[in-house]
């Protein structure tokens, strides 16, 4: 056995482990629920790929989730966001630890480890206590009891080790699956696509869409304005309905790449706008604020609840429709239309790094699919000649610029009209060349004068032609 290695035990063994054994906490001590339920709902989202987001709702997530205190929730939170963050780095850190590979079978036993590993790595939690509560956890299911001085061994070597394995292991591991891998070098080669992951290894930051004096808010909430106008805050350390202005609705969360979209469509004031998909409303907001009389359509019902929650909050009006945009009939069409389809999200991978583990190639190009129903869709719900802007957050080109050049080459009614740099100031350089909008998230030091750290975007405008 190589040095300072443990390997897994295919029965119960007697014998004292080789890592030393410490004193180990009850099964019902502080923090095993909360560990408990990460280890559970870190499976579900890896083995079952159900989404982080539907698992944590306040009123519909898992019941395990949903029993924990506040504090106890924000715990779980932030370990699973570290364990699937850095997916492939904790499996590389476990994995150098063993002698041999863990058994095909031990799901359960592969997510108490990689849940402990998050916090002795990413998290401010005493090594101690993540340790001693994975052991104790392990003992307490039957499924990995046999484990649990195994468990206590890779854990204490991980932990003494962290200061020179965690760097060395970041700089050969990228945190992301294979195929998706693959998929991004194809599309924007091996340096940019180095530079996404990288960056999708970081916390995003938090932008706001402000109603007017970005400046001034920039001031207040202490971050800066972008150079599309959104304020950014880099480290947010109170939570968002304690900001100012909040309650009088002065602004709205929204992803400065988010806000690019609803622009394309020029001047809306006193237009009918149909804003399709439009839950949670950030769209449907902007649109409005800009003087739109906007109908507001989505298939969910929950969601549109918080859409009118928002718009409630900010002082806005629309038209509210839960429709399957696929059979809804409006009574009239519409002077122009903006599509935020249904999409694989993998341009959200920092705020959601489920994304990656929980969507496939196969959900690409079923997605892809439903796209270019929905906008079809769309070029019967607007007016002869009217505009239709199409966007999602995906940075997949099968979403985005392969969906559109297939659909202009399909359909000569349609035609692309092309986005003008002096339409996206700050935003130029997302313009690609053949007039689409094509944003991909990078670092951003604030310096370069230009919008940086942005999500994944991806948005064409076209016009169907009149008669």
């Amino acid at each position: 056995m190589s040095e300072g290695k443990v390997r897994p035990q295919r029965k119960p063994q007697h014998r004292r482990p080789s890592a030393p054994r410490e004193h180990v906490v009850e099964d019902n001590q502080p923090g095993m629920e909360a560990r408990q339920a990460a280890t559970r709902l870190l499976s579900a989202v890896i083995d079952a790929r159900t989404p982080l987001d539907a698992l944590t709702d306040g009123e519909h997530g898992h019941p395990q989730y949903l029993a924990l205190d506040g504090r106890d929730r924000a715990l779980v939170r932030a370990i699973l966001v570290s364990a699937l963050r850095f997916r492939r780095t904790i499996e590389a850190i476990i994995g150098s630890q063993l002698d041999r590979a863990l058994p095909g079978n031990a799901r359960s036993l592969s997510a108490l480890l990689h849940v402990a590993a998050a916090q002795i790595l990413f998290l401010d939690v005493p090594d101690s206590a993540a340790v001693n509560l994975a052991v104790a956890q392990a003992k307490a299911d039957p499924r990995s009891a046999r484990f649990a001085a195994l468990v206590n061994a890779i854990l204490r070597n991980i932990g003494r080790k962290k200061a020179t394995l965690l760097p060395k292991t970041l700089e050969k591991t990228a945190d992301a699956p294979d195929w998706m891998i693959e998929r991004l070098e194809a599309a924007y080669g091996k340096d940019t696509t180095r530079q996404i992951l990288e960056v999708h290894r970081t916390e995003s930051p938090v932008d706001f869409s402000v109603k007017s004096q970005p400046d001034n808010w920039a001031e207040k909430f202490g971050g800066r304005t972008l150079p599309n106008g959104s304020v950014r805050v880099d480290d947010l350390s109170v939570s968002v309905p304690e900001l100012p202005g909040f309650a009088d609705g002065e602004w709205w969360v929204q992803d400065a790449a988010a806000s690019l979209p609803p622009r394309l469509l020029g001047n809306v004031a006193g237009l009918e706008v149909a804003d399709l998909c439009a839950a949670p409303g950030g769209k449907t907001a902007a649109l409005a604020a800009a003087g739109a009389k906007v109908t507001a359509v989505d298939q969910s019902g929950n969601r549109l609840k918080r859409l009118k929650s928002n718009l409630a909050r900010l002082g806005l009006s629309a038209e509210v429709v839960e429709a399957d945009i696929l059979k809804w009939q409006p009574e009239q069409k519409f002077d122009a239309i903006l599509l935020d389809a249904p999409c694989s999200s993998t341009g959200t991978v920092r705020r959601h790094p489920d994304v990656l583990w929980t969507k496939s190639p196969e959900d690409i190009a079923k997605l892809a699919g439903l796209q270019r129903r929905l906008l079809e869709r769309c070029f019967e719900l607007v007016k002869p000649g009217g505009v239709v802007v199409f966007s999602n957050c995906s940075l997949d080109p099968e979403e985005g610029e392969d969906l559109v050049q297939s659909l202009l080459k399909e359909r000569p009614d349609i035609s692309l009209d092309r986005i003008q740099p002096e339409e996206l100031p700050g935003a130029e350089h997302f313009i690609a060349e053949e007039g689409w909008l094509r944003t991909i998230p990078t670092a951003d030091d604030g310096s370069s004068g230009q919008l940086a750290g942005v999500d994944g975007f991806f948005a064409a405008r076209f016009r169907q032609r009149a008669g």
